[in-house]
């Protein structure tokens, strides 16, 4: 299974390094000298990581066959996908891959049904849960301790408080 773990930013400099935009919260796994990784358009990759180091609080990359800042510039918007086992868990028990929970039951804490996870958003302050319903809209829920309060993978189901207003009428 594919994780996307980077979104490739601007060029940064002239000798080909690139700013990235890091999606994954083990990156010196995933993101390390050598790490050969797929794309997102998959016609530019895979692409080998030569080298990486972070200025000004941004992580740098380098890859392999990329020498100058036009080069650079072309990976623009490009997507890094890992490779990562199907049951492999985040060392944190408090962490989840995407693919786990989407597709989860989602229900508030008194047990009203919903919906399911459609997709998790990835926002630069927080992510979303994106929570389909019946009816065929969707609810944003804030992926954070104090709304979600529990998560049971062998249950599948989420169970959310949400604050006052977050869901529609008739949903809480």
């Amino acid at each position: 299974m594919q994780l996307v773990v980077a979104r490739i930013g601007r060029a940064h400099g002239i000798r080909g390094e690139v700013s990235v935009e890091v999606r994954t919260d083990e990156p010196e796994l995933r993101l390390a000298p050598g790490a050969v990784l797929d794309t997102d358009p998959a016609e530019i990759g895979p692409l080998t990581i030569e080298s990486g180091r972070v200025h000004s609080g941004r992580l740098l990359l380098r890859f392999v066959g990329v020498p100058d800042r036009g080069a650079a510039e072309a990976l623009r918007n490009t997507l890094l996908l890992a490779e990562v086992d199907p049951d492999e868990r985040p060392e944190d028990p408090e962490e989840y891959y995407d693919h786990q929970l989407v597709g989860l039951r989602v229900v508030t804490t008194d047990g009203a049904e919903i919906g399911e996870i459609g997709e998790i958003a990835h926002l630069p302050a927080q992510d979303l849960l994106i929570v389909t319903r019946p009816d065929g809209g969707e609810t944003m829920v804030p992926f954070v301790g104090e709304f979600v309060p529990e998560i049971d993978l062998t249950a599948r189901r989420v169970v959310i408080a949400p604050p006052a207003g977050l869901l529609d009428e008739g949903e809480s």
